[in-house]
């Protein structure tokens, strides 16, 4: 069945929830779970604060809530505590390994049972050194209070709804892995709701769905209060632009189970950081969230389709909303047709312009053909202008000069790219078509932009893009705009009357366009602030705005031939860019801020290590401490070095080149992002719980290979590091599916983590030697790092830490690192 939804912002919803309170998500009783999980503090895995302290509480409040629930309802609630391993091509591939683990699991069903699930998806644990209230703590209270709804209803659920509040999330979706590979409820769900946040606060954007599935984007569509979500975002996430994953990922790769993944977008620049607190998620935020996750929870668990939803696996959606208000949603193979409807209109609109008798079109169409090519042209020398800026900026080292003042790349980039496309069409007027009349050229340039994003249109859609619906848009609403306005351009020209048609008929796609385009910045322009020290970011920002003018220019370069003169605006935006320029390459816009309403810190790790490197004979050749310092953003240490002076470019990190990874302990696999560090000489730590490493058997297989079995014990998180050496390779081992999987450069990563009373992690790998070298077969590393508690700090790491100035988030822990030959 081929369906259309367009539903308003309040439709359908007075149906689903009668007007007692009790039965509507209170923001009050939310803010206050939000505002105990917090209050614990950072909420590592393995720590007592994640594994006991909120494992504690939330066991509580669930019982509170047990205790006051409809006897229509029964609830079951489990503390899972899984070990397993898999493997992921996050970041460019590494292994995961996770040792009892914890997941706290509260199944809500009707008093006869159910035989089919929805699952709802948190995690409670938080990144190391910061409060985690947007990533995850919010979710989870939205869910506690989403399940005390559900549960003291009158109206009795068709399906069973799990709620998973998981423990190990930021440990590379361990916890979630764990679940749904290992829980006897897992076989139950048949769909899943991801709760996760890029940000801090704002709205929850839909970013996933599917995989195909279109049922879940019509559940989401019929039943959300605030509907907001965009099928661009979900092309633009799975195509790896963004260096982020989410449990979706492991649900859908491993649990073969559709869903729909959320996240609070706004202000990532605190994201992770000891700034996610409670108070800056606005109540709005939370009713919000609280409002869709219950009707949409609801929903499913009352949907006739939850329980065969395998018979409605078919085909993609095309979904966004407008302006927030509803949602527009089609499959994709009815979005296939309306595009190459559109195609064809604008085909039948140029062929009968362009194959006309030759005498009556040879003008026109090789004026057509030029005017593309003066287009594109000016599109091309726009990109190098800002690129040119973009680069120039970036080698005085005042890159992310916007950071702060988003406005800076506007007035720097944005109008510099405006100017030229002004210019080159100027040119064009004035030096190639002299003889003809500006009311032809303005229709000549129209046409040209039909026909380049009727190009887009057509190219989006052969490759099979959702979001091809932007080009669609883009297309038809000018041309019926044209169509219409046609007969009164011909007779009066640009006039008044022509003009306002014009931009009345361009209303819809332009806003749609700006709406777009916020949501994009919104976004994306945080994360060029930790995007690593290898990716300047003022290239990648300026390529945008170059990308966003051509765009937004499209329909009105037309007017540049239509007007008397574009020296005036030429000039303001030559001025206006110049200005920037100066203050820019000056340095009068700092990139960071402390502002308390509105902080932007500069994001800094600082590892306090002793390395230890053993020769093939077991023998220390080399033994040195420091404090191994990564700037997570394009200008390094440059901005710290005056209130910092022993942090400069004398102590920058040498790669060791026979170590994995260089030799440093990398808490995750991002050394192709983060090449630029520092190495501050400090004295040996001493933590109070050392990691051991050993090599437990040594053995020769039928099959030439050495067969080398290893156990590890230390803190609740330890990353292992393996490079083979010339002559060997690594054939299998006892991690994941047993194929050993490379990351970036060629070494092998693992990412180990436990909870509370893990045993000793004992795992073999097998090479399979080719030749014999006088060096040995295999290097391996194992990196300890110590995230919580007493063994976390060192005075020299407190002292440093000090220093660093109030716009700067220095994250900080104590490892240590030892390598072995074999």
């Amino acid at each position: 069945m081929v369906w259309l939804l367009v539903i308003a912002h309040l439709s359908e919803q007075l149906t689903l929830f009668t007007s007692s309170p009790t039965l509507q998500v209170r923001w009050k009783a939310v803010r206050d779970y939000l505002e105990h999980i917090t209050s614990i503090g950072p909420r590592t895995t393995g720590s007592p604060e994640n594994e006991i302290l909120t494992v504690r509480y939330l066991l509580e409040q669930i019982k509170l809530i047990e205790v006051q629930s409809n006897s229509l309802h029964r609830i079951s609630v489990d503390v899972q505590r899984p070990t397993g391993s898999f493997s992921i091509d996050f970041l460019g591939g590494f292994t995961s390994y996770y040792d009892n683990i914890t997941n706290v699991v509260v199944k809500l069903e009707p008093s006869d049972g159910a035989q089919h699930a929805v699952l709802a998806n948190c995690h409670f644990d938080s990144v190391a050194n910061s409060p985690g209230a947007s990533d995850d703590a919010v979710s989870c209270s939205v869910m506690l209070e989403v399940l005390r709804v559900l549960s003291t209803s009158s109206e009795a659920l068709h399906h069973a709804v799990i709620f998973l509040f998981n423990g190990a999330e930021e440990n590379v979706l361990q916890a979630s892995h764990g679940f749904i590979t290992q829980h006897p409820w897992a076989s139950l769900i048949r769909a899943f709701i991801n709760l996760e946040a890029a940000g801090v606060g704002g709205k929850e954007l839909v970013f996933q769905t599917g995989p195909e599935n279109p049922w879940l984007v019509q559940a989401y569509v019929s039943a959300a209060k605030h509907p907001f979500a965009s099928v661009v975002a979900q092309e633009v996430f799975q195509s790896g632009i963004i260096p982020s994953d989410t449990d979706f990922r492991i649900y859908r790769d491993f649990g073969n189970i559709p869903g729909i993944d959320l996240a609070f977008i706004e202000n990532g620049y605190i994201y992770h950081t000891k700034y996610d607190t409670a108070d800056r998620i606005l109540t709005d935020s939370i009713q919000r969230a609280g409002d869709n996750i219950l009707a949409v929870l609801k929903y499913l668990a009352t949907s006739d389709m939850l329980a065969s939803s395998s018979k409605y696996q078919h085909g993609n959606m095309v979904f966004f909303d407008v302006l927030g208000l509803f949602v527009i949603a089609y499959p994709s193979r009815v979005g296939l047709i309306i595009n190459y409807v559109v195609v064809m209109a604008v085909a039948l609109y140029l062929g009968k312009k362009l194959l006309q008798p030759q005498n009556k079109t040879a003008t026109y169409t090789k004026d057509f053909f030029c005017g593309l090519g003066i287009t594109l042209i000016s599109w091309f020398t726009s990109l190098v202008t800002v690129l040119i800026i973009a680069v120039f900026i970036s080698l005085i080292g005042q890159s992310l000069s916007w950071y702060n003042h988003f406005y800076v790349s506007v007035c720097l980039y944005g109008t510099a790219a405006v100017a030229k496309i002004i210019f080159i069409h100027t040119l064009a007027k004035r030096f190639h078509y002299v003889n003809a009349s500006d009311q032809y050229l303005g229709e000549v340039f129209f046409d040209v932009s039909l026909f380049v994003h009727c190009g887009f249109l057509t190219a989006l859609t052969y490759q099979g893009l959702c979001s091809a619906f932007i080009s669609a848009v883009w297309v038809a609403f000018p041309l019926l705009t044209k169509l219409c306005v046609h007969k009164d351009f011909k007779r009066h020209g640009a006039g008044g009357k022509f003009i306002a048609f014009y931009l009345l008929g361009m209303f819809i796609p332009y806003l749609y366009a700006l709406y777009l385009i916020w949501a994009v910045f919104e976004m994306f322009t945080p994360i060029l602030g930790r995007s690593g020290s290898e990716i300047p970011p003022d290239v990648v920002l300026a390529s945008i705005l170059a990308g966003c003018t051509m765009i937004l220019s499209s329909y009105f370069i037309n007017f540049i031939y239509l007007a008397k003169s574009t020296k005036r605006t030429m000039l303001t935006l030559t001025l206006v860019c110049t200005i920037a320029f100066l203050l820019v390459c000056s340095g009068t816009f700092f990139p960071y801020s402390s502002n308390p309403a509105s902080p932007k810190p500069k994001r800094v790790f600082l590892q306090h290590m002793t390395r230890t490197f053993h020769d093939l004979d077991g023998h220390v050749v080399k033994r040195d401490s420091g404090i191994w310092i990564n700037g997570f953003d394009y200008t390094g240490m440059s901005h710290i070095t005056p209130h910092i002076p022993e942090i400069n470019d004398t102590i920058r990190a040498h790669c060791e080149e026979n170590a994995p990874l260089c030799g440093f302990p990398w808490y995750l696999p991002v050394h192709f992002l983060i090449r630029k560090n520092w190495y501050l000489p400090a004295p040996e730590v001493s933590p109070k719980e050392p990691a051991h490493f050993r090599l437990v058997s040594k053995e020769q297989t039928p099959w030439d290979s050495v067969k080398l079995t290893f156990e590890a014990t230390g803190p609740s998180h330890m990353s292992f590091y393996v490079r083979t050496h010339k002559g060997s390779t690594l054939s299998q081992w006892s991690l994941g599916n047993g194929t050993p999987v490379t990351s970036k450069g060629g070494d092998y990563f693992v990412f180990y983590s436990h909870g509370l009373q893990a045993s000793a992690w004992q795992f073999w790998i097998e090479v399979q030697v080719l030749e014999e070298q006088p060096e040995g077969v295999v290097t391996v590393a194992i990196a300890a790092h110590y995230l919580s508690g007493e063994d976390k700090r060192s005075s020299q790491l407190d002292a440093l830490k000090e220093k660093f100035p109030d716009w700067t988030f220095p994250s900080a822990w104590v490892c240590t690192y030892h390598l072995f030959v074999f």
